[in-house]
């Protein structure tokens, strides 16, 4: 083994929308979280794994932090914030030429309980004018000392090789903790439900994509044909949200079906048969039984 290969664990924390999920999909190559323009998309600290001859970084990403407002908002706070806890250094992500808002300030405010060296990024470098960012540099510097400071867009890839370099100067020598083949420690029904979810917060209206769960029910049986039998049920609070789930004769359920079944197809690697049930369950945001069923852990509410 390599004796000077390094690994550690790399937490990504930030206000919800600023682009943490596609950075993680950019570093891995694979999507292992959704992604969408709708704000606090990611709901559970996804594990992305980055292994080469050098390295291996182990990347959470977390739920973007904001006001709870019911249980599974708490949830998300405390999934995002007890990342701190457990790693090596952290990536608090920001848009770029944004000032810092309550949000960044409060989330600065738990990062200076943090022992591990914290780096800002300063993600959607690609969308302004490179003289915007050096008075939000200065604004942020002047809250927190930072390890170091770099400018990336997730989306195109600048300096993202740079930020690799960067980090892992400041890992631990060690172990590889997974294989190198291994991308992500979720198991793959989970990142079916997610790819569901995706493609619901895509095409459904602004008053879907907080009130939508999936819970993947089956997917150990096979058609005739050979295919994997994969069975999921969408979750909604209001019948008026069943109603456009489904759409006019079935229209919108079907094209979340197409869609999610193509990346789940690649995911898995072969052809599915994919069964999609749309049921009503109201108030499932504050049930903690059933945020436990959908994959939350109720002791993180606590």
């Amino acid at each position: 083994m390599n004796n000077k290969f390094r690994s550690g664990f790399v937490a990504i924390v930030g206000r919800p929308n600023v682009g943490k999920s596609t950075f993680m999909n950019r570093i891995i190559k694979e999507q292992v979280a959704i992604t969408s323009p709708k704000a606090q998309t990611t709901r559970n600290k996804i594990q992305g794994i980055y292994t080469d001859d050098e390295r291996q970084i182990v990347f959470l990403d977390t739920p973007g932090i904001h006001k709870p407002h019911n249980d599974l908002d708490q949830y998300m706070d405390k999934a995002a914030l007890s990342a701190l806890k457990e790693v090596d250094a952290v990536l608090f992500m920001t848009e770029a030429g944004q000032k810092a808002g309550p949000g960044d300030k409060f989330i600065i405010d738990e990062l200076a309980n943090v022992k591990a060296p914290v780096f800002l990024i300063l993600n959607k470098i690609d969308l302004i004018n490179p003289d915007e960012m050096a008075p939000q540099i200065d604004e942020y510097k002047d809250l927190m000392d930072f390890a170091e400071v770099i400018p990336i867009s997730a989306t195109n890839g600048n300096n993202v090789e740079d930020l690799i370099n960067s980090l892992t100067e400041h890992l631990p020598l060690g172990p590889k903790y997974y294989d190198e083949d291994q991308i992500t420690d979720h198991p793959e029904y989970f990142i079916v439900g997610e790819l569901i979810r995706e493609k619901i917060l895509s095409d459904t209206r602004d008053e879907i994509p907080h009130s939508v769960a999936v819970i993947v029910e089956s997917m150990n049986q096979r058609t005739e044909s050979g295919k994997l039998q994969v069975e999921a049920t969408i979750y909604v609070e209001r019948d008026s949200q069943k109603a456009i789930v489904i759409g006019k004769g079935g229209s919108m359920l079907k094209n979340i079906g197409i869609g999610s079944r193509i990346k789940i197809e690649h995911l898995l690697g072969e052809k599915i048969n994919l069964k999609l049930w749309v049921k009503v369950k109201k108030n499932w945001r504050d049930d903690p039984l059933f945020l436990s069923k959908a994959g939350y852990s109720v002791k993180d509410l606590k």
